[in-house]
């Protein structure tokens, strides 16, 4: 798949958190609009800055060429006023997509706050080359609390390929988590959303994430599953014959679930439940 790659000046880097990240995160921070992922769930698809857009969701990206500049400027404008800063890095892009391996706009930004830290950073994302700067979030694990969540909706490689074929694969993304975790970096499993996964899923994360959130495509598209419909995604479902896994109570199936191999704290909600900052 061919993608539109455009560049930009980004007039802020930071936004304030607002709805689902309503959690203990103050701002988040995209560092790219655009994603080459291209997720078919993904509710960004349902947002102003795709549904305006000529280009199809996952075949255009835009580098925020000043991302790690003006991230200076305002972390120490919100210093200035005594506000806390707790980033979730990123909401409607990824922050390790395939641009990334060129353009370095995550590895820059991730510079910057080493020097100007944040109180607190979560990465959140699907790819694999977040270990490439493994050496970074050490550093900023001294000055700051850093948690590694790395989207695992399913350990399904075939589930994958339905949803999300242009993703990373399953178990590069483990692999990915396990090299982070060993590196003593603070790491969470991310199933988000839920899709069909094995008995054995739990398995495969023991022992390599301290976290495990679980989100929905009911719960977790900021529209009570509203995006996911209009998305199609009962359809999806319907077509590979995946409807069961199509419910609004299926966080609580599944966190009860998880929950026979996991402590209770360790496994937390979508828009329920925050983990302690």
């Amino acid at each position: 798949m061919e993608i539109s790659i455009q560049e930009t000046i980004a007039r802020n880097i930071l936004t304030e958190a607002k709805g689902y990240l309503d959690v203990g995160f103050t701002h988040s921070l995209n560092p790219y609009s655009g994603c080459g992922f291209s997720c078919r769930y993904c509710y960004v698809r349902e947002m102003p800055i795709q549904r305006f857009k000529e280009i199809p969701w996952g075949e255009w990206v835009t580098i925020k060429k000043n991302a790690a500049e003006s991230y200076r400027k305002e972390i120490e404008k919100l210093r200035k006023k005594a506000k806390s800063v707790n980033i979730f890095m990123s909401s409607a892009t990824d922050p390790y997509q395939p641009i990334e391996r060129k353009a370095e706009i995550t590895r820059e930004l991730l510079e910057e706050m080493i020097i100007n830290p944040p109180d607190f950073l979560q990465v959140q994302t699907r790819g694999p080359l977040i270990t490439r700067d493994i050496d970074l979030l050490l550093k900023l694990k001294e000055k700051c609390k850093v948690i590694v969540s790395v989207t695992i909706e399913t350990d399904r490689e075939d589930i994958k390929r339905v949803f999300a074929p242009y993703a990373p694969g399953i178990k590069l993304r483990l692999k990915a988590l396990k090299e982070v975790h060993d590196a003593g970096i603070t790491t969470q499993a991310s199933i988000s959303p839920v899709l069909p996964f094995t008995p054995d899923f739990p398995k495969t994360l023991a022992g390599i994430v301290d976290h495990i959130w679980i989100d929905t495509l009911s719960i977790g598209d900021g529209a009570m599953g509203k995006r996911s419909e209009r998305l199609g995604m009962p359809a999806l479902f319907q077509e590979n014959g995946l409807e069961k896994w199509y419910q609004h109570n299926l966080h609580i199936k599944v966190k009860k679930y998880f929950n026979k191999f996991f402590p209770g704290e360790m496994v937390r909600v979508s828009k329920k439940e925050a983990f302690p900052q």
